[in-house]
This record gives structure tokens, sequence and C-alpha cells, in this order.
């Protein structure tokens, strides 16, 4: 086994600090009611021409923000399908 560490690769440094999500359009999934705790996305175009997605906690909307390029959010959304995320039992 290697000490070394595995590179990181950081896709979203130029947005980071720089994405405008002031007028970003927050979505909840089908059937999600007005009430509760939900996640949230949003689709917004950055000036680098790339529109990356952002998502959210519906109950703390200031708060923190993940931001997906599209190739993770692709991976993200193939992963949910394909149960990745499914609870164990």
């Amino acid at each position: 086994m290697s000490d070394e560490a595995a590179p990181i690769y950081d896709d979203k440094a130029q947005v980071r600090g720089s994405l405008d999500l002031t007028d970003a359009q927050w979505q909840r999934g089908d059937g999600a009611e007005d009430d509760g705790e939900h996640v949230e996305v949003a689709f917004v175009p950055h000036t680098d021409g790339v529109t990356y997605v952002a998502m959210r906690n519906s109950a703390q909307p200031q708060g923190p923000v993940l931001v997906f390029t599209p190739a993770e959010w692709d991976a993200f959304v193939k992963g949910a399908r394909d149960g990745e995320f499914d609870e164990p039992w």
C-alpha cells in the first residue's frame, strides 16, 4: 500500500464562490408537500457556459448548497436509479 494520496481534481474551482443563486428556480420532487424538509435542486447557468446543479435542504434555504457538474449530476442520478443509495434493509 502506498503512502501517497490520490490526486484531487477540483473541476468546480472556477465556480466556487461565484455561482449566482439569486434567481435560481428551486424544484422539489413530484409529490413533495409544502411543509417539511425536502431536497431541492436548481439548474444554474454560469458565465463559463456550463449549467451546474445546485442542491439544498428546503428547511435551511440559506444554509449550505452542494454544487454538481453535469457529469457528477448524471452519475448521481444514474446511481440513484440503480439503487446505489438504497438502505441495506
